[in-house]
């Protein structure tokens, strides 16, 4: 019977990815382990290999496409004896109870634990009738005049832009497959101003009045955009990672007590000592086989000190604290469209130059979007450095599950007084933000006052 390739969960939170690339098409014969697709998520672009043999029958999604749920099936193989070319394609586009559809499996992540079942939303897909009806019998399942109870088939990108620009999906033809309704019909709609939608009545306003000005928070997209004059902005879809970013800083701004300590830490010494260490760097065809990073002795730093402060390496969860034996830093890394955190396990008892060759590693690959998701998943605490571009302070967000963040500043000459006199020296000042339901002030103090001597004493750290 035909197999049904399935939109894959790449990790364990994962519900939607983009279907980047096909590296098959119709009338392929693949054997098990041959990678088949691209899938994009919000962290990582990663190889989808296919668990059986057979002739691609069907490619039911194709390159580009946004938002596509897991567990969609996206292509259909012909076993052995069948025919590819009478195999139709699966109705709607999720895995039926007795299907018998086997998903493609995520090339790095063999074991990953299985996703959880995820019930059916309206309006996820193609193919959804309208909220309270249902597809008349004999209905041939395409967009028309909207006439009650007919299926509006349309990409989920498509329905997330008709949304965001107030356009009603059944005053549209689809110019996709199966007259599916696309990115293009939304953007050409919006051009030229067809399938408006009329503007949500403002509660309270009477008639003939003007509306209330809405409220600064709790605005929906259009009434934000009515405040703006048309065509003084361009409207640029949030990709998946964008919304992730700003879901999780919702979560952790609202559901984590911060709280702030900040320290000077003089880093003339750590300077000196790092130049002597990328100066002693032994050359492997004429280029230093690493060059350490003032971030990458913070990074060291901040471990060591969660070791000697073990019961600030710590995780909050709603029934136990989860104290951690190694210290995982992750480091924020700016990446086209967002940032990743990047984690590297057991930093305590790396050396500095095998964490420096670690993060040369793990910031190239996060930038080509090439991470596993245990590369950058868990930690107990982070480090965010805006040094480089000549920021002094700042507060960092902390990212959950940790229960700190490190924000670094730039090494700048300051003015300080050492013996009852004036002095320069280079000074670094260095914030932590701190979950209190997991790290009370004294103890945040106690890690931080850690950190500055080590980082003030950097010797401490190769001995």
């Amino acid at each position: 019977m035909p197999i049904n390739i399935l939109m894959p969960a790449l990790s364990p939170t994962m519900e939607v990815g983009n279907l980047a690339k096909w590296h098959v098409k119709e009338g392929d014969t693949v054997e098990a382990g041959d990678v088949i697709a691209e899938i994009e998520t919000d962290k990582a672009t990663m190889e989808v290999e296919a668990v059986d043999e057979g002739v691609v029958a069907k490619i039911l999604v194709g390159e580009g496409t946004e938002n596509v749920a897991v567990n969609d099936v996206i292509a259909v193989l012909a076993e052995e004896g069948e025919d590819a070319g009478n195999i139709e394609a699966p109705a709607g586009g999720k895995t039926q109870a007795n299907g018998g559809g086997k998903a493609a499996e995520a090339k790095p992540e063999p074991n990953a634990p299985p996703e959880p079942a995820r019930p059916e939303r309206a309006g996820e897909g193609e193919g959804v009738p309208r909220a309270g009806l249902h597809a008349p019998a004999g209905s041939n399942g395409k967009n028309g005049s909207g006439g009650e109870g007919e299926r509006i088939f349309a990409s989920p990108l498509a329905r997330r832009l008709a949304k965001e620009k107030g356009i009603e999906l059944a005053a549209l033809s689809g110019s996709g497959p199966r007259g599916r309704i696309v990115k293009h019909d939304i953007e050409d709609a919006a051009k030229k101003g067809v399938g408006k939608a009329a503007p949500a009545a403002v509660p309270g306003a009477q008639a003939g009045e003007a509306p209330a000005t809405p409220a600064p928070t709790g605005m929906s997209d259009q009434q934000i955009r009515q405040m703006f004059a048309e065509g003084s902005y361009e409207a640029v879809p949030h990709d998946s990672m964008r919304r992730t970013i700003a879901r999780r800083l919702v979560e952790a701004k609202t559901t984590i007590p911060h709280f702030y300590l900040t320290v000077d830490c003089q880093i003339d010494a750590l300077l000196k000592l790092r130049a002597e260490i990328n100066a002693a760097a032994p050359t492997r065809d004429d280029k230093p086989a690493y060059k350490v990073s003032v971030n990458d002795m913070v990074i060291k730093a901040l471990a060591m000190a969660l070791q000697e402060v073990p019961e600030a390496n710590v995780t909050w969860t709603q029934e136990a604290m989860l104290k951690h034996r190694t210290s995982d830093i992750g480091v924020a890394v700016s990446i086209p469209g967002g940032l990743i955190t990047p984690v590297v396990r057991g930093a305590e008892a790396k050396t500095l130059s095998a964490i420096s060759r670690e993060m040369r590693d793990l910031a190239g690959r996060a930038r080509e979007r090439k991470l596993k998701p245990e590369e950058y998943q868990g930690g107990a605490s982070a480090v965010s450095n805006l040094g480089m571009y000549g920021i002094r302070d700042f507060s960092a967000v902390i990212n959950p599950p940790h229960a700190t963040i490190l924000a670094v500043g730039a090494g700048e000459k300051r003015a300080v007084v050492r013996d009852d006199a004036l002095a320069v020296a280079t000074v670094m000042t260095a914030t932590l933000s701190t979950d209190h339901r997991a790290v009370d002030g004294a103890l945040g103090a106690e890690l931080l006052a850690a950190f500055k001597r080590f980082i003030e004493s950097p010797m401490s750290m190769l001995v």
